[in-house]
């Protein structure tokens, strides 16, 4: 898809965890967890895989899309297949897509991947050649984007007129009130 970016993957963290199931140091009972509504958003919203489940060997993976962001309203956190997020991704500003990969038969699941979508991605990759010719250079948005002077800076002024001084501004005293 045109809008993705910020892509997040996770197979290092997957493969650790398989190492740790094959070498019996976790059991299959911890990562054969899944709830019966992400097994229910597998069967209904998933995208079956030509990978077989890592654990039992038996089924194939689903992989489902749950998306997050605030311009879904109620709608965040609702599991979508992979031919709905292209429409979406069309008609929101940017949200978020978690890909889980869930086995129907094991309950094995595991999230894979993480990526926004959403219509600011093509405001990024496709600036417009008036944008680019009237926007500044990097030295003049850098001259206007640097801080102000530190307030540590030692500067010598002249008193206001009608102000009283009594000796110099080191010696200078409060009134007190």
């Amino acid at each position: 898809m045109r809008t993705q970016r910020q892509s997040v993957d996770y197979s290092l963290q997957r493969r650790a965890l398989l190492r740790e199931v094959y070498s019996n140091r976790v059991g299959t009972y911890e990562v054969c967890d899944a709830s019966p509504y992400l097994k229910s958003a597998a069967r209904f919203h998933g995208d079956q895989s030509e990978e077989r489940c890592p654990i039992c060997r038996r089924e194939n993976l689903t992989h489902v899309n749950y998306i997050y962001g605030d311009a879904l309203g109620n709608s965040a956190g609702q599991a979508r297949s992979r031919a709905e997020l292209p429409a979406l991704a069309m008609t929101l500003r940017e949200f978020t897509v978690y890909v889980v990969e869930v086995c129907r038969g094991c309950g094995w699941n595991h999230l894979i991947e993480q990526y926004v979508l959403g219509r600011d991605g093509l405001m990024e990759s496709e600036p417009s050649a008036a944008t680019a010719a009237a926007s500044p250079g990097p030295a003049a948005t850098a001259r206007r984007s640097a801080p102000p002077p530190s307030s540590t800076m030692v500067t010598s002024r002249a008193p206001s007129p009608g102000v009283a001084s009594r000796g110099s501004h080191s010696e200078r005293r409060e009134n007190p009130s």
